[in-house]
Parts: C-alpha cells; structure tokens; sequence
C-alpha cells in the first residue's frame, strides 16, 4: 500500500495517508477489510456511495469486524452481536459501549484514502 506522511502546520501530531482500496472494489452496502503496512486493521464501508473507514477491530472483545454483518450503517460484531455506526463510530447496542475509532476518507477518481 502507497504511504505519505504528511506533517500538519502549528500541530505536533503526524499523520499518514494511507491508500485503502478503489471504490469500485466496495459495493454499496458492502464492507471491505483493509491490511495496509503501516496502519491499524482497517475496514471501508460503503453506504449509499459514500464511504466510511473505521478500525476493523471490535472495542469490545478482539475480533475483526469485516467478518461480521453489515446493513444500512451498521456493523454487527461477529462475536457476540455488539454493534457499531460506521459514520460515526459510535457503539449502538450492547455489549459493545466504546466507539469506534473512524478515519476521514479521500475519493482521488477510484482512489480510496485515509490520514491515519
């Protein structure tokens, strides 16, 4: 996977741009399990053609969510059924009461990018 760091002015913090996937390669309605080199787990979702990336890993007990369900703009943990917003990240049902964390997306023609 492509990697550009890129140094935010006036800010300490250091993010990388990381490529995820083309847009064509995620359906609507589909998720896609990203393994880049120098990123956490990620996944893209696309929902109604807009896209969303969020860490692959559920904050409740450690499982990949791409191996879950998803419908709508929700990800269902493959585990034990805890879900997840995948725009915002935010834990919608029980046992699952941490957010994701989730990562702005970049569309470059079919390009697919995320600052990590």
């Amino acid at each position: 996977m492509t990697l550009e760091k890129l140094i935010r002015i006036g800010d300490v913090s250091m993010v990388c741009k990381v490529r995820l996937c083309k847009a064509s390669e995620v359906a609507p309605g589909q998720m896609l399990r990203i393994d880049a080199t120098d990123a956490p787990p990620l996944a893209v979702f696309n929902v109604d053609g807009s896209f969303y990336a969020t860490s692959n890993v559920c904050t409740h007990n450690i499982a990949l969510l791409t191996d879950g369900y998803f419908e709508g703009e929700t990800v269902e943990c493959p585990i034990h059924g805890g879900c997840f917003n995948v725009k915002t990240g935010e834990a919608t049902s029980f046992p699952c009461e941490k957010p994701l964390r989730t990562y702005a997306v970049v569309r470059d023609g079919d390009e697919l990018f995320a600052d990590v």
